[in-house]
């Protein structure tokens, strides 16, 4: 068996997910991660919408794949016209975020001629993906990965937690280690399942970073994600990630990030942290 590069998923798996070239792991093994991820931005509307998630990621790595379960709890408050994930779109539905009769919705209603505002929690959208070693050199410094991902529409979308609709993507990642040094980067394509209310078009994304291996237990780096425009009156995404993993011992790994948006269709800021236990 060839050992697998061991690869994080930083927070937007929420926002999109993209992959961090970290450090080996041996195959067929098993981890648990729990994290707490925060974005505030306008996504083009007069008003911050602050989102929390708080993600639960389940992993197998198998010889030359790699299996991975998202399962998120989310709180938004802010515009019914941001939805996590997806950012600033149209929404026409009635009984969404701020309506005042959505199934779930608190806090404070606000109705303006711009927008309606309002808060509201409860589980997001569960992502699966299936991701397959397609190349790795002998020296393991080479390797790309090809993956496809499943977003099931697990969020109420009477809660603006999600658009209700099933999302299918896959995407192609390659890295390259120079000593210390890993460049990695990667090209991906989505199919954005549309809802009576809320109209989303089919996009690509790409990535692109370098990380740099401190030590035997930390690893630190920053990679540029974009995603193309996917609603009429939302934007591209475009934003920047600064990550750092550390390893507590053979089994507990942490990881922190912050991230800084460029466009209408991301945040304008986030933070987060997650910590994952090696079975």
């Amino acid at each position: 068996m060839l050992k697998k590069p061991f690869w994080m998923m930083t927070a937007s798996l929420l926002l999109g997910t993209t992959a961090v070239h970290a450090a080996g792991t041996a195959d067929d093994q098993f981890s648990l991660a729990a994290g707490a991820d925060f974005s505030s931005g306008k996504y083009g509307t007069d008003t911050t919408t602050d989102i929390w998630s708080v993600p639960v990621t389940a992993t197998y790595n198998m010889d030359r794949w790699t299996f991975k379960l998202v399962v998120p709890y989310v709180h938004i408050s802010g515009s019914d016209n941001v939805i996590p994930g997806v950012g600033r779109v149209n929404n026409g539905n009635p009984h969404g975020r701020g309506h005042g009769r959505g199934a779930g919705n608190t806090g404070t209603t606000t109705t303006t001629a711009a927008a309606t505002n309002g808060s509201a929690s409860g589980l997001g959208d569960i992502v699966a993906s299936a991701g397959y070693e397609v190349f790795q050199s002998s020296d393991r410094t080479f390797g790309v990965d090809l993956t496809g991902k499943i977003k099931f529409g697990t969020a109420d979308e009477n809660k603006g937690l999600g658009t209700g609709q099933n999302d299918y993507g896959a995407s192609l990642d390659t890295y390259k280690v120079y000593g210390n040094w890993t460049a990695f980067g990667g090209v991906g394509w989505m199919k954005y399942g549309s809802s009576p209310y809320i109209q989303l078009k089919n996009g690509f994304n790409a990535n692109v970073g370098l990380g740099y291996k401190l030590s035997h237990d930390d690893d630190f780096g920053v990679y540029y994600n974009y995603r193309q425009k996917i609603a009429t009156n939302g934007g591209p995404q475009s934003e920047v990630t600064a990550y750092w993993n550390h390893k507590l011992n053979q089994n507990l790994r942490v990881q922190a990030y912050v991230l800084g948006g460029f466009a209408n269709g991301s945040p304008d800021y986030g933070v987060g942290a997650s910590l994952k236990y090696l079975f």
